[in-house]
């Protein structure tokens, strides 16, 4: 513990201002603690006691570029130097515009935003303007934000969720109001999903194309191609909630590298690389609700120095050897994994994109949605990346591994190297 005993104590005393010392109930219950951080460079952090950690976080996902990547940086400075925000409209944020719209299959039209909360907020009112329906179908596992009408069986215990073809809407919060217009579904299965649509009052459903919220789960073959057809046939918007999978499996998203295109996608994250941006792209006679009676504003939406990290950040991203790069290392730390682990006797599955995957230990059967994915053995994970820490590599506890263009070759050995260390220790215990 003497390795972090500075963050420890700053985040006790942080928690005389900040509820637990932290602003985000998902920086709670780290273990040994929660980190303080002085710095990021490229695929490092370096912390208040002195640790450079290679970071696999990168800030929830964010971080494609790296930390503190100079042609952002750059961009961002260049912006703050003409202002910070005008409560009007500028030409960066018209450049950022149009290269969502050139990337992003769905996208006919763009609305910048600060949060994916917020972004999905305004997707599911659009959809409800659009059709005059009210309910919403999410599904079990999949997470769209912190609000009341979303926060629904993210993380729903065995003993909660009830029977498979009528799941029990889960809260995710204490102090949540009941929404009824929100129902919940089990993912990846077709028939229940046609099944509920064909009553014909759902406004909209809402889904994470791959459920990188929950164990990197990819769609079966063909039920993307399914639930876009039947909700086409039953008059009911496609949501894509791309906040994870957008600019990050591919320049378009998981739309793109399916396939697929929804009515509407939600973007966040890797959009500008650390800056508070999300948007709300989709099909131009949606999104042009928001001239008519739709309501949508926000004082921090476009903000210019957030609008120059977005333009720096998909020109980035939009070059076809960014992604290159990304997938062969990606792919190499997978498989540098996956034989560490069974070297050392450990059964798991790592599975997903190079860019994003999942570790689970205790994985022996498929994962398709949530309830098999409950399968993996948390605690037994959690431990082993806290060993990591030590090792000087920072991976979430959650199972997640989200790569950067920055985490190089020379990085990505020495991650299979600590990995390949803490395996072999967790045999012998």
């Amino acid at each position: 513990m003497e390795r972090f005993e500075k963050s420890k104590h700053l985040i006790a005393e942080a928690a005389r201002y900040l509820p637990g010392g932290v602003n985000s109930n998902f920086r709670l219950g780290m273990r040994p603690t929660p980190l303080v951080f002085e710095r990021g460079e490229g695929p490092y952090l370096y912390d208040v006691d002195g640790n450079r950690l290679i970071d696999y976080y990168l800030g929830m996902g964010p971080m494609i570029l790296g930390h503190n990547p100079q042609s952002v940086l750059s961009a961002v400075r260049e912006q703050l130097e003409s202002g910070i925000l005008f409560a009007g409209q500028t030409a960066v944020e018209q450049v950022a515009a149009r290269l969502v719209c050139e990337m992003v299959p769905c996208a006919d039209r763009v609305r910048f935003s600060s949060a994916g909360s917020e972004a999905v907020q305004a997707a599911l009112r659009l959809a409800r303007a659009a059709t005059g329906r009210s309910v919403a179908v999410k599904f079990e596992g999949h997470y769209h934000g912190w609000f009341d009408n979303v926060l629904w069986s993210v993380a729903p215990s065995p003993d909660q969720y009830g029977p498979v073809d009528t799941p029990m809407p889960v809260p995710g919060s204490a102090g949540q109001v009941a929404d009824e217009r929100t129902e919940v579904l089990v993912w990846n299965d077709l028939d229940l999903l046609s099944a509920r649509l064909k009553r014909g009052d759902v406004a909209a459903v809402i889904m994470e194309p791959v459920m990188c919220n929950t164990s990197v789960i990819f769609p079966t073959e063909g039920y993307l191609e399914g639930v876009r057809e039947v909700c086409s046939n039953a008059g009911t918007v496609l949501i894509f909630d791309e906040v994870i999978t957008g600019f990050r499996v591919a320049p378009g998203g998981a739309q793109q590298y399916f396939g697929v295109t929804p009515d509407l996608a939600v973007f966040g994250k890797a959009i500008a690389n650390g800056f508070p941006v999300s948007c709300l792209a989709g099909r131009g006679d949606l999104m042009d609700l928001f001239v008519q009676d739709v309501m949508h504003g926000g004082t921090y939406n476009a903000q210019p120095a957030s609008m120059a990290a977005v333009v720096a950040t998909l020109t980035a991203l939009k070059q076809q050897e960014t992604f290159d790069v990304l997938h062969e290392r990606g792919t190499r730390l997978m498989e540098g994994i996956r034989r560490a682990l069974r070297d050392a006797n450990i059964q798991a599955r790592v599975a997903g994109f190079p860019q994003i995957f999942h570790v689970g230990f205790g994985v022996h059967a498929p994962v398709t949605d949530y309830r098999n994915a409950l399968q993996a053995d948390r605690e037994q994970y959690i431990a082993f990346t806290e060993a990591l820490l030590y090792r000087g590599v920072r991976a979430l506890e959650r199972g997640a591994w989200f790569l950067s263009t920055a985490h190089t070759d020379d990085v990505i050995d020495a991650t299979i190297e600590a990995v390949s260390a803490v395996a072999r220790r967790e045999n012998k215990m």
